[in-house]
């Protein structure tokens, strides 16, 4: 859905708050969805619980769900969501055109990495 919007420029993105609604709102769902499926396969395993929200996906890395670069990836996601969440005010424009452009793909490395998991076991 969001790769519709991966065209938009940084100033039209800074100026119309409808797409920034639909841009932010939509990137909190995706990397809370994230999140949710690698809170399951914590409390499924006899991991170590996380400490924060973006630990996460560190806990995820360390116990060989997903790479060390796609939990980087991930845990950077996470802080941007909670200051979408939290801190709305503060959202960095720059940030969001750079998850349209660059990272919408994590999203399906994350998916597949834990497809590739749960077939392992």
């Amino acid at each position: 859905q969001l790769t519709e919007f991966s065209a938009v420029t940084l100033e039209n993105y800074k100026t119309d708050w409808k797409t920034q609604r639909i841009v932010e709102r939509t990137l909190q769902i995706m990397i809370e969805t994230c999140s949710d499926i690698a809170n399951h396969i914590i409390s499924a395993t006899s991991t170590r619980p996380p400490t924060s929200y973006a630990d996460t996906f560190r806990v995820l890395f360390e116990n060989g769900v997903i790479s060390e670069e796609l939990s980087g990836i991930m845990e950077k996601m996470a802080k941007f969501r909670n200051v979408v969440v939290h801190q709305y005010e503060q959202v960095d424009a720059e940030i969001v055109i750079s998850i349209l452009r660059k990272h919408l793909g994590d999203f399906d490395k994350f998916k597949e990495a834990v497809i590739s998991y749960l077939k392992r076991l």
